[in-house]
């Protein structure tokens, strides 16, 4: 059984950081794409990073500079470390994994992130 459980979420001040947290289980975790995605209020959802299984990241450009991808295989786990948050940054933050020989893909059920003082 695959698991995709993220944590870290919570309440900041706008300026603050937190750092969120995908643990994957039931998988190989180091053949999968990991991305973190995330839905504010009213929005569609978006991708927010994505790093591959060696260790590529890409970003979305309102988040470069702000955020960080990062993986650890050895606990089959990704993270993205949020600095400089903004109040429009509120949103569910959702990880996915995705294995691009099978095509088959993952979601976690996302942790709230919201920014506001």
């Amino acid at each position: 059984q695959v698991q995709v459980v993220e944590s870290g979420g919570g309440l900041v001040q706008p300026g603050g950081s937190l750092r969120l947290s995908c643990e994957v289980s039931g998988v190989t975790f180091s053949n999968y794409v990991m991305r973190w995605h995330r839905q504010g209020p009213g929005k569609e959802r978006e991708l927010v990073a994505a790093i591959s299984s060696g260790g590529r990241s890409t970003y979305a450009d309102s988040m470069k500079g702000r955020f960080t991808i990062s993986r650890d295989n050895a606990k089959n786990t990704v993270y993205l470390q949020m600095n400089s948050l903004k109040p429009e940054d509120t949103a569910v933050y959702y990880c996915s994994a995705y294995n691009t020989l099978s095509g088959r893909g993952y979601w976690g059920q996302g942790t709230q992130v919201t920014v506001s003082s």
